[in-house]
């Protein structure tokens, strides 16, 4: 506890009261912001990846277009909406340093570092994609665009029940929550398989019918 307590000494700042207000309306556009390119950029990624069973010169024209949305979405729009999320959150501590001696906040502190984690990650894949070195599938992208989800789920609930969190609730929640996620991407990869087989077939149909 000592180092949260240094933490919470250090952070602590005679503020104006309009302070939390102000650092909490733009943690809120930040993170509104963060997520919305998080979202977008993975479903990039997924485009990407697809572009890879096209037939040339399309393949490489669609692959150049991905990769200029990716960059330009992650370094204009998600990273910046991570730095404003993050540096009001630490406004936000700095008003309420007690915070930091409480678990609800010792949770929310986790969340927040798988997330950036997740955002790391998400550079190394914009990299690999770009390269042609992504060994990822789209069905895998898919599973893996879900997971920001789950972590403001999560966020979510501790910020609003704080040390009431409904561990029980909450956990049965989150469960139903990865199996409807997991069902409605396994439903989407069979019907675009069957879909494909569709078309497919009727363009052969078509072909031997003239």
């Amino acid at each position: 506890m000592a180092p949260l307590s240094d933490l919470s000494i250090a952070l602590a700042f005679p503020w104006p009261p309009s302070a939390y207000l102000w650092f909490k309306s733009l943690h809120i556009v930040g993170v509104v912001v963060w997520f919305a390119g998080l979202f977008y950029l993975v479903r990039l990624f997924i485009y990407h990846r697809e572009a890879d069973d096209l037939a040339e010169p399309t393949r490489e024209a669609f692959r150049s277009q991905y990769a200029l949305m990716e960059r330009r979405l992650a370094n204009i729009i998600t990273t910046p909406g991570m730095a404003v999320a993050v540096a009001m959150a630490l406004g936000l501590l700095s008003v309420q340093p007690a915070w930091l001696h409480q678990g609800w906040m010792h949770a929310k502190l986790a969340v927040v570092a798988i997330l950036l984690l997740y955002h790391g990650f998400c550079y190394r894949l914009m990299g690999q994609l770009r390269e042609g070195t992504c060994r990822w599938s789209a069905k895998q992208l898919r599973a893996l665009n879900e997971l920001p989800t789950l972590l403001l789920v999560a966020a979510v609930l501790l910020v609003v029940f704080k040390n009431q969190f409904p561990t029980a609730w909450a956990t049965w929640f989150l469960v139903a929550l990865v199996v409807a996620m997991a069902a409605s991407i396994q439903f989407y990869a069979r019907w675009r398989r069957l879909r494909a087989e569709a078309l497919a077939l009727s363009s052969t149909t078509s072909r031997a019918s003239s």
